[in-house]
């Protein structure tokens, strides 16, 4: 705070409010903050270090001039960054439930709060205001909800608060499956639930666990997976999956059916690529119909029109 004084000047004094800080060089407050850092023929000044809200308000320089005291004041204004000083903490809630949250900011000026939703889906504020109130959540509800409180002293004060939303089972998907006798097979059954779903697996009215053999049952937070390493016939039939946590279950059927094995294998195709080659040599001719080769010779139509020309040829003595 400073004063512009000339040589008329006698006295000076800073004071605030009626409190004295400063008479000439005679220090009257106890705060160790305030200091003199001027008393010339020119200026009369001090300074307050490690300003706080409390050193808010009037200040005056008093002078005497000719007996003839004048005063000069300045008010001083302190202003305070935002501070979040009281926030919801992080919160578990079934689904249905109504939600409330609350973030209390400090400063000067006084803060704008802000509420909003962090998800890409989200599009602007939910509340301009220090309370949020959701009704009904529902589990798309569920994540992190951010409290802004901004001032024009500095960048605003963010903090952040964690909704989890508690929400039955739901199945999202499980596929019937064909595998080939002796082949692996795997069943799946995949499910979203909070908190995570247990899996159970059963065939008929027996449920299905890793002591099986030649079977081991895989559990995810979100799938659980059956995997048939050999399967046979007593291995084929519908399978029940079971999601399950404390707000519900849901379940899905599920067959593992026989899957006959394509004829178009590579052995095969050796065997039929052979069988539609014409073998080499005489008395072969090739049966473009039947896809086959045969030895003309052996056939009794041939046979036949071979007796009757011999009979031609020879003499009846003979014959």
């Amino acid at each position: 705070c400073r004063c512009t004084v000339d040589s008329r000047v006698t006295r000076v004094a800073w004071l605030n409010r009626s409190t004295i800080l400063y008479t000439g060089n005679d220090k009257w407050s106890i705060d160790p903050r305030v200091i003199l850092v001027a008393n010339s023929k020119t200026q009369y000044s001090i300074e307050i270090q490690n300003v706080d809200i409390y050193d808010e308000g009037p200040y005056t320089c008093s002078v005497q001039t000719d007996n003839h005291p004048k005063t000069s004041r300045v008010h001083l204004i302190v202003q305070v960054p935002p501070t979040i000083v009281e926030i919801s903490s992080n919160i578990v809630v079934n689904e249905g439930n109504n939600v409330s949250l609350s973030c209390i900011a400090t400063g000067r000026p006084e803060p704008v709060v802000n509420w909003r939703y962090l998800s890409p889906k989200a599009h602007g504020f939910m509340s301009e205001d220090e309370y949020l109130e959701i009704t009904g959540i529902t589990r798309e509800q569920s994540g992190l909800y951010e409290c802004s409180a901004a001032n024009d002293v500095s960048s605003p004060d963010v903090r952040r608060v964690k909704v989890t939303v508690n929400y039955p089972p739901y199945i999202l998907d499980a596929r019937n499956i064909g595998v080939p006798l002796g082949h692996q097979g795997i069943l799946q059954c995949d499910a979203l639930a909070v908190p995570a779903a247990e899996f159970f697996w059963y065939k008929e009215d027996k449920r299905l666990s890793d002591s099986r053999k030649g079977v081991k049952v895989e559990n995810r937070e979100t799938f659980s997976r059956v995997t048939f390493f050999n399967v046979s016939e007593q291995d084929y039939g519908n399978y029940t999956c079971v999601a399950m946590n404390r707000l519900g279950h849901s379940n899905a059927s599920v067959i593992l059916f026989e899957k006959f094995q394509s004829t178009s294998s590579p052995l095969l195709q050796e065997e039929t690529t052979a069988a539609l080659t014409p073998p080499k040599g005489p008395g072969a001719v090739h049966d473009g119909n039947s896809g086959s080769s045969r030895c003309l010779l052996c056939t009794p139509l041939f046979l036949l029109f071979f007796v009757l020309c011999l009979s031609l040829l020879l003499p009846p003595a003979q014959f």
